[in-house]
């Protein structure tokens, strides 16, 4: 297949993924960087067609990622856009069969999300400067992250005419351009009242537009520049170095759990559009609550004392 072929296929791939599956740019693009491997196995290899992919060469593509030092997630990643491309490649009739295996595929190992306790969250988001514009601006930052338990591009998207701060709250377009509505509570009530009324209007520009989260300089705060964020206050406050955006949404879901919220109202919170989805998060706080009971029932432990029954 030529170069001009292939990229003539993935702008129709893409198209596909922006019209049907309403996906946002972000991801498009991670679908895509993920089949560029695709097509430089079959350049390696002498194929030719799509067609000629069967369940062996696909096995032999995997292989060859592993090779090259792909670790299992990444590998797992490229396989469903893969899976994606495919599906979409026999909608539009340029393949006649599903080439994947059925099994023996490799699957992403189930994992628990981490996330913060609740006195390490409280820790992070009071972490900013309280006497500084900027950290004023990054603690209502990291307090709607938290309290709504936003997706780093939901909090970057958000708006000003998105915020009803008589009712406390928000309304943000998730996955797929969804748009819900989420709460926030007293705290970051008051975090981003007093940035919106005494530093965003220090900071706005031309450039500004309706962006809620600006830079020193007015433009909207990038995604990357908030993770950052997080990052720098993590490690100001000594928390773990791992600690992202995702991991206040991580906690956020949690600590709602713990707290003694519904399932179904924790999935429409985080949009979720399925409860499997959210159902992980009751694993982690049973988990909790099981290291808890090991660490504190007399009677849990193997070396718990053994009576003998009374005759």
């Amino acid at each position: 297949m030529t170069e001009a072929a292939w990229q003539e296929l993935i702008d129709k791939f893409d198209m596909y993924l922006t019209a049907e599956k309403g996906l946002a740019p972000l991801t498009r693009r991670n679908y895509t960087t993920d089949l560029v491997p695709l097509i430089e196995f079959m350049r390696r290899e002498a194929i030719t067609d799509l067609a000629d992919l069967d369940r062996y060469r696909i096995r032999a593509y995997l292989a060859w990622l592993v090779e090259l030092g792909y670790v299992k997630a990444s590998v797992v990643r490229k396989l469903s856009a893969l899976r994606t491309f495919i599906g979409w490649l026999i909608r539009t009739g340029v393949l006649t069969e599903d080439p994947l295996p059925t099994r023996g595929m490799m699957k992403k190992g189930s994992r628990l999300p981490r996330f913060l306790s609740q006195i390490e969250a409280a820790r992070l988001v009071s972490a900013p400067d309280g006497t500084d514009d900027l950290g004023l601006r990054d603690r209502a930052l990291l307090e709607v992250l938290y309290a709504a338990g936003l997706r780093v591009s939901e909090v970057r998207d958000l708006n000003v005419n998105d915020i009803n701060l008589e009712t406390k709250e928000l309304r943000v377009r998730g996955k797929g351009s969804k748009q819900r509505v989420v709460l926030i509570g007293e705290a970051a009530h008051r975090a981003l009242y007093r940035y919106l009324h005494e530093v965003r209007p220090k900071l706005v520009t031309r450039e500004s537009g309706a962006a809620v989260f600006l830079n020193r300089s007015g433009g909207r705060l990038s995604q990357r520049s908030i993770q950052a964020k997080v990052r720098k206050y993590s490690t100001m406050t000594g928390l773990r170095t791992d600690v992202h955006t995702h991991t206040l949404r991580h906690s956020f879901a949690t600590h709602l759990l713990e707290g003694g919220a519904d399932l179904r109202v924790v999935q429409e919170l985080l949009g979720h559009s399925s409860p499997a989805t959210t159902q992980i998060y009751t694993h982690v706080t049973q988990t909790q609550a099981r290291q808890a009971y090991l660490a504190a029932h007399p009677r849990a432990a193997k070396s718990a004392p053994q009576t003998e029954p009374s005759a």
